[in-house]
């Protein structure tokens, strides 16, 4: 009965320190690439809005996303997704939504623009 508890004890720890690491480096890859200033808070809301919920993101928002980069847009994803707050979201959605986004702002900025 012991070692039952020992082991309970380890994948406690095991579990938990994994998500401090996970946490620790998107912290890092935000705090690295400067993540958390390179979008305006309307763009961020339109964004969390598209990911998080149901809405979608302008043309210009869209443009700010993608100067944010893939590294930055996915870090802050996983990042919210460890936040109590967000507990009971499907992760596997949460970041499907996420590169359906991501997706649809890159095809919509590398398109080119009809001519005028």
């Amino acid at each position: 009965m012991a070692s039952l508890n020992v082991s309970s004890v380890l994948v406690v720890l095991f579990l938990t320190c994994g998500a401090v690491m996970a946490t620790k480096e998107n912290d890092q890859i935000i705090k690295e690439n400067n993540c958390e200033s390179k979008m305006g808070l309307l763009c961020v809301l339109e964004a969390f809005t598209s990911i998080f919920s149901t809405g979608s993101i302008s043309n210009k928002c869209c443009g700010e996303l993608v100067v944010l980069g893939k590294v930055c847009h996915s870090a802050l994803v996983k990042r919210t997704l460890e936040n109590p707050l967000f507990k009971d979201l499907n992760p596997a959605t949460i970041i499907a939504k996420s590169i359906q986004t991501w997706n649809n702002c890159l095809a919509l900025i590398d398109s080119p623009s009809p001519s005028t």
